[in-house]
């Protein structure tokens, strides 16, 4: 397993008492603030990020959304002649 070099910086402005809290929690975990602080920050960016990525709808899109997935499949014209056809993939 290959090591990745670390390349990059980000600078935070801290209060005092938020920088001695966060320096005191990285000693007592055994870290330095850096090992202590990223994985933190990673994981915390990623929950972010799935969030927005979620669907979101309100409880009466998802009650209508549903209602359309109960109801009978309708024919489409032109399905089963598409599926008896050979596949464009095959050889």
């Amino acid at each position: 397993m290959g090591i990745t070099m670390k390349s990059e910086r980000l600078e935070l402005r801290l209060t005092p008492e938020q920088k001695k809290e966060i320096e005191q929690a990285a000693a007592i975990s055994g870290r330095s603030v850096t090992d202590f602080s990223i994985p933190l920050l990673v994981d915390e960016a990623a929950e972010i990020i799935r969030q927005e990525r979620e669907l979101k709808m309100s409880s009466a899109a998802w009650d209508a959304f549903n209602l359309i997935l109960d109801e009978p499949a309708k024919p489409l014209a032109g399905l089963a002649e598409l599926l008896r056809r050979p596949s464009v993939f095959s050889d």
